[in-house]
């Protein structure tokens, strides 16, 4: 079972934005110098066309992943485009493209990509927005084949979608579904008040993307098919192609499959819209029984044209300046103690995540904990704001968050071959909706050298002074409904934003010039070495007992990742002292020695090295990453915090205080309750699972805390390290032996303990009464005891796939009782082997007992009759798709190495993963599930409001 710690996290806001939805290996070139003037040359290395009916596609070759392209469909229309009959009906249209198409009937498109590997949801998917929909495939390209149908697919998208009545009507119920899941919570019940402030009553406020249920449910058949007659045209359409191909194919097929596509004899005018200024300022207050926090945000509105030149690029790095300038202000505010908020922001940028081309804002957020001091907390976060329009920043920041942003930009370069296809496919993207410049790696490194080495002080302060300009103020407040009386009047709300730069100063920097370590440590010796030769892996064993294992990679050309773990975490804390000691895994974040946080990320500026500690429950260890040139200051990095970590009372007590803040309202949460209860099964009610008590914060003890951690990692003899990047093994031993090989050790070598938290056994139901909306959260779960082995790990995985897609289509695509149902499945070997198979859903109340019922009635299917031939193939199919991109990435091989050597596993396994494929098959499944879904501990949990 999952077990958890006290961790301290950043409070969620609740700040209501709306992001657009997300947006080549060649031969190694010289980089191309910026073209005089301000233009912005295209990129070369794309190919960009228009056909005669005026589709537009753009297609690059690129091999990171190797043999693999991402294809998009995308549409210059979405829910704007709605009349008022049809609200919903762009995202509906969208659930209808997999419903079948000319030459995809029903759900033939969905099963035919499963077979060959694409995973549907996280691989094949699509989304609607205001202004857009955009379909996804990313798909192998070593199957000629299933790559030439992969541009009939998009075609299919764009113009041949079949629409059949059945299919609409059955759709109906799996949207309502969708907005439940994704909805009919606090967020959404104040959405609905706060979005025609914040969208100010325009064609946006009108036409959020879900619709209206009403109209969901009870629309004509021809109004969706005459949104798809109207706006799925060709003259709005893109197709993009990125990926391992031959770019003249790829332009061929294009060619062959969209020239068919017929525009309307007489097209609907393609509007835009835009929101209206307000000149008066507005403050809206909005409280729920189930909102959790005391927030106030203010925006502070702008218009800007952007011209496409080199002067937005500057203009964007600028920007990107003064939030990181800000962002580090704000936490030396917290740092200090002194702030009178939890949680203070700023921030600039495009309005509501990039809604409106044009409009930007500048944001502040206060998190407090108590409502009264929401006004106060406000006014703290805009003096900042104001402070920096006033007096501007200093010219050690400017050179700390140019050095930051120097360095990122050389990573980038050295990475320029190893680009991901995706990330050149959102840049095409943007091209396509907002004209936005497509700009070669090249180029880009070059400009931003250039104009980084060009940006004053002075023209940043001017800059940010003019993101302080006071016109259309809004400020929203959003409280728990229980704290409605006293909360701030909205004219001290106001009052916060327009005067709240009165008697302020300049803004003193507390740069250090001191170095991470003091002198090096001594340095121990490898005193053995050994090769597995298979997966180019180096053991080495230095004279304190750590071990490391080290994989050279070229998948990155500038990254080099290690972790390491050692035996103990807070398992070595008894019982009794567990709540006392819940702070040490906070410690590493309280920074280093005398280096305060602000003050480490000041002395590390323009070095990419990061390096932390970390305690779990079974585990103390490390964790970094860097660039070969930095490995050093990273590995300085975990050194310093083994050896010499902070303990920061005045951090301690913020942090105590936004734990507070989060604790004093939780139980006010479904989902939180609800988790809670879950919790508790699942580890027979152990203290040392459960949520801590607001009383019980007082029992942590930050002393105590302090010695734990310092006593975990007194004695390194235990860690083993992973290392896994771009670096030679000979090279990188005399660094290893100074920094691991130095780390102190007793050779105590200790273990963690097993301390017993074991879930309740049998038949277990728990029923949770909360929340108020007409929605009903279901959790399945299977779980035992078993023989953890990698044959036993592997059928388990097989038996949750399978599973998942018999769920789907009982579940959704029958029923439409659900939107995503999900199948899960965790086994672990320590502290004592340990699987947990889960079944979730959510659903409308009164639908409960008929979907348990389903879910359960598909498990026994499995049990009696085995799985399906095809359902075999899809499993094995996407198993064996992923771990092709698997093995080309550094994060993986981070996870299995660690993996296979903290079970003792064969660490060589996974190249007989193909072969290990071959042992599932229909009767593996089927014993699998007899096994472990038949005598298994069952315990069913469900969410249902109140009343």
């Amino acid at each position: 079972m999952k077990r958890t710690m006290l961790v301290l996290t950043l409070l969620a806001t609740g700040v209501f934005t709306f992001s657009p939805p997300a947006q080549a290996q060649t031969k190694a070139k010289p980089a191309a110098k910026p073209a005089t003037g301000n233009t912005i040359p295209a990129d070369p290395d794309v190919k960009t066309g228009k056909l005669a009916n005026g589709l537009t596609y753009y297609i690059r070759k690129n091999t990171e992943p190797k043999d693999r392209a991402v294809l998009y469909m995308a549409l210059k229309a979405g829910s704007l485009m709605e009349s008022d009959a049809q609200q919903g009906l762009a995202h509906f249209t969208e659930h209808m493209a997999f419903n079948g198409t000319r030459d995809f009937p029903k759900n033939e498109l969905i099963n035919y990509l499963q077979k060959a590997g694409v995973k549907f949801g996280a691989d094949l998917n699509a989304y609607t927005s205001f202004d857009q929909t955009v379909y996804q495939l990313p798909i192998p390209t070593d199957s000629a084949a299933l790559f030439r149908n992969g541009f009939k697919i998009l075609a299919n998208w764009a113009g041949y979608v079949s629409m059949e009545n059945d299919d609409i009507d059955e759709e109906r119920g799996v949207i309502v579904e969708e907005d439940r899941q994704r909805g009919k919570n606090a967020q959404s019940r104040m959405q609905k008040q706060v979005l025609p402030v914040l969208l100010g009553q325009s064609r946006y406020a009108e036409r959020i993307p879900i619709g209206k249920l009403d109209i969901i449910q009870n629309f004509k058949h021809e109004e969706i098919k005459k949104f798809y007659k109207d706006w799925y045209r060709p003259n709005l359409q893109a197709v993009i192609a990125v990926g391992d191909f031959d770019v003249a194919q790829v332009e061929a097929y294009i060619k062959e499959y969209f020239s068919p596509l017929k525009n309307p004899a007489a097209p609907r005018p393609h509007e835009t819209y835009d929101l209206p200024d307000n000149k008066e300022p507005i403050v809206k207050t909005v409280t729920d029984a189930e909102f959790p926090y005391n927030v106030a945000v203010a925006f502070i509105r702008h218009r800007y044209k952007d011209t496409r030149t080199t002067a937005d690029v500057r203009r964007s790095m600028i920007i990107n300046m003064v939030n990181s300038m800000m962002g580090s202000r704000m936490q030396e505010l917290k740092q200090k103690g002194t702030a009178p908020f939890v949680e203070g922001q700023f921030s600039y940028g495009s309005y509501q995540g990039g809604l409106v081309p044009g409009i930007e804002a500048a944001t502040m957020v206060a998190v407090t904990m108590t409502p009264d001091s929401l006004a106060k907390a406000l006014s703290a976060v805009v003096a900042e704001a104001e402070r920096m329009a006033q007096f501007g920043f200093t010219a050690t920041e400017l050179d700390v968050v140019k050095k930051n942003m120097e360095a990122s930009n050389e990573k980038s370069y050295k990475e320029r071959d190893k680009i991901a296809s995706s990330t050149f496919v959102q840049q095409y993207l943007r091209n396509f909706l907002y004209s936005a410049p497509i700009i070669s790696p090249e180029f880009r490194y070059q400009l931003n050298k250039q104009l980084l080495s060009g940006i004053t002080l002075a023209e940043v302060n001017e800059v940010a002074k003019a993101m302080l300009q006071k016109e259309n103020i809004t400020v929203l407040v959003q409280a728990p409904e229980k704290n409605r009386a006293t909360l701030p009047a909205e004219a001290q709300m106001l009052a916060a934003v327009t005067s709240s730069g009165k008697g302020l100063t300049a803004y003193v920097d507390n740069s250090v010039n001191k170095p991470l370590l003091e002198k090096k440590p001594a340095p121990g010796k490898v005193t053995a070495e050994e090769k597995i030769e298979s997966i180019g892996v180096t053991k080495l064993t230095f004279s304190n007992g750590v071990v490391a294992y080290l994989k050279p990679t070229t998948f990155r050309n500038d990254q080099v990742m290690f972790g390491s773990y050692g035996p103990g975490g807070t398992s070595l804390a008894d019982d009794k002292d567990f709540m006392a000691t819940n702070y040490a895994g906070n410690i590493p974040g309280d920074g280093i020695g005398e280096f305060e946080n602000t003050q480490l990320r000041k002395m590390l500026a323009g070095s990419t090295a990061s390096g932390n500690a970390y305690i779990s429950e079974l585990y103390q260890g490390y964790s970094g990453s860097a660039s070969p040139k930095d490995l050093e200051t990273a590995l300085q990095l975990i050194y310093a915090h083994g050896t010499n970590p902070r303990k920061d009372p005045i951090l301690f007590r913020k942090n105590m205080e936004e734990f507070r803040v989060y604790l004093q309202n939780a139980d006010d949460q479904p989902e939180s309750v609800f988790s809670d209860t879950i919790t508790s099964v699942l580890s027979s009610n152990s203290p040392r699972e459960r949520k801590p008590a607001v009383a019980d914060l007082g029992r942590i003890d930050l002393d105590r805390s302090f010695e734990f951690f310092k006593a975990r990692f007194a004695d390194n003899s235990g860690q083993t390290f992973v290392f896994v990047g771009n670096f030679e093994t000979d090279k990188l031993k005399p660094l290893l032996e100074t920094y691991l090989g130095g780390l102190p050790a007793t050779g105590k070598k200790e273990q963690f303990v097993d301390r017993g938290v074991r879930p309740l056994t049998g038949n277990v139901t728990r029923i949770v009464k909360k929340g108020i909306e007409d929605k009903a959260q279901v959790k399945l779960y299977f779980h035992n005891t078993f023989d953890y082995n990698a044959d036993n790990n592997l059928q388990l995985s097989a038996l949750s796939d399978v599973l998942e897609f018999k769920v789907l289509e009982r579940l959704r695509e029958k029923e439409s009782g659900v939107y995503s149902p999900n199948v899960g499945v965790s086994y672990e070997k320590y502290p004592h082997p340990y699987y947990n198979l889960a079944v979730s859903f959510s659903c409308a109340p009164a639908n409960v007992d008929k979907l348990v019922a389903a879910a359960l009635d598909e498990i026994e299917k499995i049990k009696k009759e085995g799985a399906t031939a095809v359902d075999i193939e899809k499993f094995r199919a996407e198993s064996a798709r992923a771990m092709q991109v698997s093995l080309r990435e550094n994060s993986f091989w981070m996870s299995y190495l660690s993996s296979k050597f903290k079970t003792g596993e064969d660490p060589t396994s996974v190249l007989r993963h193909s072969e290990r494929l071959k042992l599932v098959t229909p009767e593996s499944v089927k014993a699998a599930a007899v096994k472990y879904l038949g005598s298994a501990n069952f315990f069913k949990a469900i969410l249902v409001p109140e009343k």
